[in-house]
């Protein structure tokens, strides 16, 4: 499987000749999602959904389908008939000939008085797990986990814990639109392992808009 990461929280996989984007939100390139096969969503925030990026993707492809919560599908599918499916937790599914498990229900708390919209994750062949705008730990191992790294919701105290709970092979950075060149290299530290991320035996790394690199077991 070929990951190749998009700005903030937008990745691409690659396998057999098919292709699967999760998250083109508004922090993510124009053309994030065209050439897609299939479009996972996590939830509704402009930062992971954007109605002009998901269209440009599906108007591309006339036979690209989404899967999405049921907040983004409401305001997509009748654009799309037959091609936008709901999902939530529990769910299995296979998008352009990737198997898809969904974890989670709601967005992590970014303030007491704000109210928690639904958010779920993604668990992509049994290997990468996208968990959106959520800490969600899945009820198996896994090999590559897109961390959410920097958020109005998180802190990184719970970031490594987060890392430490899930323990993956691998932790690759997302949700990093809002991170300064400036507190980069302190992230890594924390999350490296010579940091307290460290502990959790994962390998951490980050990789910069449009770099790519090949996934083996």
């Amino acid at each position: 499987m070929k990951l190749t990461k998009h700005s903030h929280a937008c990745v691409r996989l690659e396998k057999d000749g098919r292709t699967l984007v999760i998250d083109p939100g508004g922090f993510s390139e124009q053309d994030a999602a065209v050439g897609a096969d299939a479009v996972l969503v996590t939830h509704e925030h402009p930062d992971h959904f954007d109605e002009g990026r998901l269209r440009a993707a599906l108007e591309a492809n006339p036979a690209a389908e989404l899967w999405t919560l049921r907040s983004v599908a409401e305001q997509v599918s009748a654009a799309f008939p037959g091609r936008v499916h709901t999902v939530g937790e529990g769910d299995a599914f296979t998008a352009a000939g990737f198997d898809v498990r969904v974890y989670g229900q709601l967005h992590a708390v970014i303030h007491p008085d704000l109210e928690r919209i639904t958010n779920v994750g993604y668990f992509v062949d049994d290997s990468v797990f996208h968990p959106g705008d959520a800490l969600t730990v899945p009820d198996r191992p896994v090999d590559t986990l897109m961390l959410p790294v920097m958020a109005p919701w998180n802190k990184v105290s719970e970031v490594i814990d987060y890392l430490r709970e899930v323990k993956p092979r691998r932790a690759i950075d997302i949700h990093d639109g809002l991170l300064s060149d400036q507190a980069r290299p302190v992230y890594d530290r924390m999350l490296g392992p010579q940091g307290p991320g460290g502990v959790s035996g994962a390998e951490h790394g980050r990789m910069v808009a449009g770099e790519s690199r090949e996934l083996r077991a």
